[in-house]
């Protein structure tokens, strides 16, 4: 049995996804400063896909077939990770309209703020 245009249409398209949307574009490559900062940009990538078509009536007995596909792209950079000193930060490009969300994303900067004010603490009361 013949295969389906369909099949080759979409076969086609996929490819073509592929193509433009790997893991480097998720996470992007490395970006060494010369302090060995390091910085690595994070994205979100969403994409559409759609095909479709029609066998269309004939007289005769050959098959006539009209088709078509489309797909879309939209990558959005949501983060850099930053490594620095030893320390890793995400910074978010947005905030978060979520509550709870907005929360979790600052608990380690609370933590680390909590560190150095108990640490500057327990300094100055070893110099007593």
């Amino acid at each position: 049995m013949n295969e389906h245009p369909i099949k080759g249409l979409m076969d086609t398209t996929m490819k073509n996804i592929r193509s433009m949307v790997d893991v480097d574009t998720i996470i992007g490559d490395p970006i060494n400063l010369p302090d060995g900062t390091i910085i690595i940009p994070i994205s979100k990538v969403s994409f559409g896909f759609a095909s479709g078509g029609s066998d269309l009536p004939t007289k005769t007995p050959k098959n006539l077939f009209g088709g078509g596909s489309g797909a879309g792209v939209s990558i959005q950079p949501l983060a850099f990770l930053v490594v620095s000193d030893g320390d890793v930060k995400l910074m978010q490009m947005t905030v978060n309209s979520n509550t709870a969300s907005g929360v979790i994303n600052l608990v380690p900067e609370v933590i680390d703020k909590l560190t150095d004010i108990f640490g500057k603490k327990e300094k100055k009361d070893d110099s007593k």
